[in-house]
Order: structure tokens, then C-alpha cells, then sequence
């Protein structure tokens, strides 16, 4: 059976729930470099595919570049669930939460280990070229939900609803498998090999 909030439609149990998950790869910073993107398909919590792209570190291109590397491609009708390791890749390259959501007609939710500290963002991002417009974008994100141990904030989909997905989603710790693959794959590919903490 599927329940629909405010345009989600995730399977309840036992139906498995199929996501993607992304998380930036870890780069050099360069003034105008570029960060990859990997992106991992689960099925639950089996590995089923992967997606990589580049977007631009500090730039504005990240909801395209998620969009692009999912629409049109074989796994996106697959999907019911998009999750995001943070709202912002590649430094602060911030995704337009309710943007993507509604190009991919997905929910899509950006996960975060903690709390954000938004004052501390706030002083990052006045070292950036268009400070305001960055904070438009942080703020389209809506609020962060807390379902601990999870932080998070969604667009296209009910909180609760997902909050049941991201712990079906979770094999071990506090991270869905998708995004914990997503960043062990990324520090090999860029590396050589995967890091401790995923």
C-alpha cells in the first residue's frame, strides 16, 4: 500500500523503498574548480547502480547537475526517494530543495549529521560572491526537521512519512545507506580509497 503527502508516495513495508543518494567527492580547492557528484541507487539497502557527475565548487549549478544526471536516465522511474548528503555540494553549491523536487516529482530531502549551525553559515557565506541570493536558497529549503538520529529537510514529502524511510534506509549508524555508499565510493574514486567516516 502507498500512502501520498503533499506529493510523496513511499511504500510502506514490506515494500522496499528505492533512493538514490548524493554526496560530493572530496576536492581541492580552487577558485572556479569543480567538486564530483556520486550518486548511488539502492533498493533498500542494496547497492543497485550509481550516477557521477562535476558541478562547480561554490557555484550555482547544483539542482541542474543532480536534475541532468537523473532525468531521462533508467533509474529515475525507479525511484521514490532522492537524499542529499546537505543541502549544498562542492563547497556551498546550493541545491534549490523544492526546485529538484519538483523537476524530478520526487521527494527530495537533504540530510544532515547535526544540527546545522546557521549562524556559522551565515559568516561563511558573506566571504562568497552573492551572499543573499545563497541565503534565498538556504531558506526555500524550509525548516530541519529533527527525528533523531536523523536531521533533515524535505521538499515534496511529509516529514514523518520520511523519517520511516531514512531508518528502513539505514543499515548501520546514523546514515541511509545510500549516502554512506555514495561517500565511501566518491573518497575511492578521488583518493585511491575510502575514508573512515562514511
Amino acid at each position: 500500500m502507498t500512502r501520498r503527502h503533499g506529493g510523496a508516495h513511499l511504500p510502506e513495508p514490506p515494500h522496499l523503498v528505492r533512493s538514490v543518494g548524493l554526496d560530493d567527492a572530496p576536492f581541492v580547492r580552487v577558485r572556479g574548480g569543480g567538486a564530483h557528484l556520486a550518486g548511488v541507487v539502492c533498493c533498500g539497502t542494496r547497492f543497485e547502480g550509481m550516477v557521477w557527475g562535476r558541478l562547480r565548487q561554490d557555484g550555482w549549478d547544483s539542482t541542474e547537475v543532480i536534475a541532468r544526471l537523473l532525468v531521462g536516465g533508467k533509474f529515475l522511474p525507479q525511484l521514490h526517494l532522492v537524499l542529499l548528503d546537505g543541502i549544498s555540494f562542492g563547497g556551498f553549491n546550493v541545491v534549490d530543495l523544492p526546485a529538484l523536487a519538483a523537476r524530478l516529482s520526487r521527494p527530495c530531502v537533504a540530510v544532515m549529521r547535526r544540527a546545522p549551525d546557521l549562524a556559522a553559515v551565515e559568516r561563511v557565506l558573506q566571504r562568497l560572491p552573492d551572499p543573499r541570493r545563497r541565503l534565498r536558497v538556504l531558506g526555500r529549503a524550509g525548516p530541519v526537521h529533527a527525528r533523531p538520529p536523523f536531521h533533515f529537510q524535505v521538499a515534496g514529502g511529509d516529514p514523518d512519512e520520511v523519517a520511516g524511510a531514512l531508518a528502513r534506509l539505514t543499515d548501520r549508524g546514523h546514515v541511509p545507506e545510500p549516502l554512506r555508499l555514495a561517500h565511501l565510493i566518491g573518497a575511492a574514486v578521488r583518493l585511491g580509497e575510502s575514508g573512515r567516516r562514511a
